[in-house]
């Protein structure tokens, strides 16, 4: 991406190119006001005050042809989004009428914006830092309720205030080893090794708890990867599309129909399932449903949490036996599919496998925990996946979680950073108990505030900055 200059004014289509009501074209840059003057018919755009609305008409700057009948805001630096003077023209939204418009501001002379510029220059003016801008990616692209108002969070300012407090507190050690360095005769470090390293160690937990949130961040922005496993016929192509309330994955009575895995997405009370149903897992010759058990099994070891489907109208057999351990460690729902039909296998038979298996493999807290209690359900009714929906909430978010004031990070740039201070943090501790001059402190601490600067965008890598906004949207 160019860097923004101050000679250069920026434009681009703000809205999605479909019909609509409204279309919208944003002019950011220095000569945002007087490129707006050659194409709006209406009054002199640079004597209007700063936020307030405008009717003419834009024309076309070469002949003075009027393209669109439209309201122009006028909004004065600092007081914008980019804090540069900034023009909004709203016209009407058809694709062909937004595209001329923006034609003919790019004609009176501004540039075409690339993906993300005028965020990126929201944070190279000091409106918002790294994190924010990441954030506002994360609002447009956020695929549920969760992950929508924590990136709102997360904009507000959430991270950056949690990161600037510790930066603000290892800056002061920092600076309190110098002064003593220098001024010896004044300054004293007696005490000082217990004191830090109370002061590390309290930094060190802070941003342990910010790391134990990346995975409940990861699945709150891109969906829970639920993995829905079973020996053929077991009902997971129907669970799946009774999940998604519309038949997206072929059913039949034949054992092996799914040869492959399918994801879809669905939302359930507020948070994403990112559904793959897979291959009945069975010991098979055919050479295509084996390379399906095989991706099957491939997809359950990449899961989040799987969905182990049993067929309660016959009886639990060696492939279930198989399938589960298989799935061992694994956060797990097991489901008792077909309760329409008559019980041949019971939730407590299968409570009790389940129970066995995982103590067999050691897991004696989940072999008693509440996972492990089947949930009796009818793909084909919808019997039981009101309970299933609850069981998912609430094995994988906490009301911590859920709470407004929590900082949960989402970013796997953040997280790599928060462990890289956290482990620089650490080395202060090890160089305390080898009896290392103070000096040598500095060299870590340092690491530390360089890399929580990271996640502000404080300690600017121009590559990271070029990737994180190259995945914006035009006109953002």
């Amino acid at each position: 991406m160019r860097q923004s200059t101050e000679n250069d004014t920026i434009a681009a289509i703000a809205t999605a190119l479909s019909p609509s009501g409204i279309g919208i074209v944003r002019v950011s840059g220095p000569e945002a006001f007087s490129i707006a003057a050659k194409v709006f018919a209406g009054g002199d755009v640079s004597s209007y005050d700063s936020h307030t609305v405008h009717y003419g008409h834009i024309v076309n700057p070469s002949d003075g042809r009027v393209i669109d009948e439209v309201m122009l805001l006028v909004m004065k630096a600092p007081r914008t989004y980019t804090r540069e003077d900034t023009v909004e023209i709203d016209c009407h939204g058809g694709v062909l009428v937004t595209k001329r418009v923006l034609e003919a501001v790019l004609a009176a002379g501004a540039r075409l914006a690339e993906p993300g510029e005028f965020t990126r220059r929201a944070y190279l003016n000091g409106r918002i830092d790294l994190s924010q801008a990441e954030a506002v990616a994360g609002v447009i692209s956020a695929k549920n309720d969760l992950a929508l108002r924590n990136s709102e969070r997360q904009l507000q300012g959430r991270v950056r205030r949690e990161i600037s407090e510790l930066r603000a507190e290892i800056l002061r050690e920092i600076a309190q080893i110098e002064a003593t360095l220098d001024d010896p005769e004044h300054l004293s470090f007696d005490g000082f090794d217990e004191t830090i390293t109370r002061q590390t160690a309290e930094q060190q937990r802070r941003i342990r708890r910010l790391i134990d949130t990346a995975d409940d961040g990861r699945m709150i922005s891109e969906g829970i990867r639920t993995v829905i496993v079973g020996r053929p016929n077991a009902g997971k192509s129907s669970l799946l599309n009774a999940l998604l309330g519309e038949d997206r994955a072929i059913v039949t009575d034949v054992p092996g129909t799914t040869r492959d895995t399918l994801t879809e997405e669905v939302r359930m009370r507020g948070i994403t399932l990112l559904l793959v149903d897979t291959a009945g897992i069975r010991a098979t010759d055919d050479a295509v449903e084996r390379i399906g058990v095989e991706r099957a099994r491939a997809a359950a070891a990449e899961a989040d949490l799987i969905l182990y489907v049993a067929d309660g109208s016959t009886m639990l057999d060696e492939n279930d036996r198989a399938i589960l351990a298989a799935c061992a460690g694994k956060p797990m729902i097991a489901l008792l599919n077909k309760s329409d039909l008559p019980t041949v296998t019971t939730a407590e038979e299968l409570a009790k496998a389940l129970g066995g298996l995982a103590e067999a493999t050691g897991d004696t807290k989940a072999a008693h925990s509440e996972a492990f209690a089947p949930i009796a359900i009818s793909a084909k009714t919808g019997e039981g996946l009101e309970a299933l929906e609850e069981r998912i909430t609430g094995m994988f978010f906490s009301e911590r979680i859920k709470a407004d004031d929590e900082c949960v990070i989402t970013s796997e740039r953040h997280k790599q950073a928060l462990i890289a201070a956290s482990e620089s943090l650490a080395r202060v501790a090890e160089s305390i108990d080898a009896g290392m001059s103070e000096d040598f402190y500095t060299i870590d601490l340092t690491a530390a505030y360089e890399a929580l600067g990271t996640i502000l965008g404080e300690e600017p890598d121009e590559d990271v900055i070029n990737a994180i906004f190259a995945e914006f949207c035009l006109g953002k």
